[in-house]
């Protein structure tokens, strides 16, 4: 499975972000479920203000338990917890 060019562009930004010591972890909520979210922001300047460009939010709990990853034996799908490492 390929990671699309939007998503490969903003991790090169956030890497750049990091090397340059320009991010900045923000406390915001969640625009639809109204809950806390720890986001993850690049920090840039505007015409002398700040900028902060959100990238992502820190998973609450076990991050393990919020993601499925790729199948080692076949990229194009995922790992599911129920079959407990067949990939569907």
């Amino acid at each position: 499975m390929s990671i699309p060019s939007f998503a490969r562009i903003n991790f090169q930004t956030l890497l750049r972000a990091a090397a340059d010591g320009n991010l900045a972890l923000m406390e915001c909520l969640d625009a639809q479920s109204g809950n806390r979210r720890y986001v993850i922001c690049a920090v840039g300047r505007d015409n002398g203000d700040y900028v902060f460009t959100p990238f992502g939010h820190l998973a609450d709990g076990n991050p393990h338990d919020a993601y499925l990853p790729p199948a080692p034996d076949d990229p194009a799908t995922f790992l599911r917890p129920d079959t407990q490492g067949e990939a569907s």
